[in-house]
Formats: structure tokens, sequence, C-alpha cells
């Protein structure tokens, strides 16, 4: 897969070098794009400061995120799928849900662009690298609270 400055998404065929299916709909080059853990649904990150989710298998926009006020320069799935997160250089990291495209929490306190952004394997963790020259951890109490509650902790 690839984005490009053509404000497309390509997904590529590696055996025959083809283009399978192009995802389109951003108002600016695509700099990131990612699938999920099992490979059906694809999420760009963009220069307009949009992030979209695209069902791999029809090339269908399943959901638009916004809330972004500058270019988001990075893009991920939890591991279980049902979240994503972006990174903007408005100096946040926000949130969503894959399905609705519902922003869900917003990750703020660098003092400078967020580049970089990733969940830990069991999506409770996020880390963030700015240009402020800080990494920040940020967890997810509330899971955490759930997990402890379903063991009986």
């Amino acid at each position: 897969m690839t984005g490009s400055i053509d404000r497309t998404c390509k997904l590529w065929d590696v055996a025959s070098g083809q283009c399978i299916e192009t995802f389109s709909g951003h108002n600016d080059e695509v700099l990131d794009a990612t699938f999920n853990s099992t490979g059906n649904k694809l999420a760009t990150a963009s220069a307009d400061g949009l992030a979209r989710v695209y069902n791999v298998f029809t090339g269908a926009c399943t959901a638009l995120l916004e809330g972004h006020e500058n270019e988001i320069s990075k893009i991920q799935f939890n591991p279980q799928g049902n979240k994503i997160i972006t990174a903007s250089s408005d100096k946040s990291c926000r949130v969503w849900s894959t399905d609705t495209g519902a922003e869900v929490q917003v990750l703020e306190g660098h003092e400078d662009e967020i580049f970089s952004c990733a969940f830990n394997y069991e999506g409770d963790t996020i880390i963030t690298g700015s240009k402020d020259n800080t990494c920040r951890i940020w967890r997810d109490e509330a899971r955490m609270k759930k997990d402890a509650l379903d063991s009986g902790e």
C-alpha cells in the first residue's frame, strides 16, 4: 500500500506489481496509511487534517475522522481493530472509534507537533513522540479498571 501526493492511497499486488484498488477522498497528500490486524480495513492520514477508514474489499470509505486542526502525520489501529490513533501537527493525538468515526479521546500535553504514535500489544497504552523532544505514555485507565473487575481483583 502506498500513500501519495496525488491525494490517493493505492493497494498493490506484490507478485504482479499491479494496482488492485485506489482509495480516494482526501483534499491533500496522504502522509500515512495502515491496515488493521485482519487486513479488511485500511486507514489513511492526510495533510488535509482528516483521516479515513476504508473497507479493503469494496473500496468504500466507512468512517471519516474529523477533529484535528492541522495535518495528520501518523495513523495506527489498536490490536483489537476497534480504535485508531492519529498524531498531528496541531500538538494532539486523538483516539477514534473505527466503526463510527467518533472521537473517543484527545491526548494533549505536547508543546510541538506530534509526529509518531503507537499502541502497545494489548491496546491499553499509547506512546507519542513530538518535535518538543519528548515522548509521552498514555494509559487507558478505564480499560485497566474493567480488566481488573473482570478478573475479580
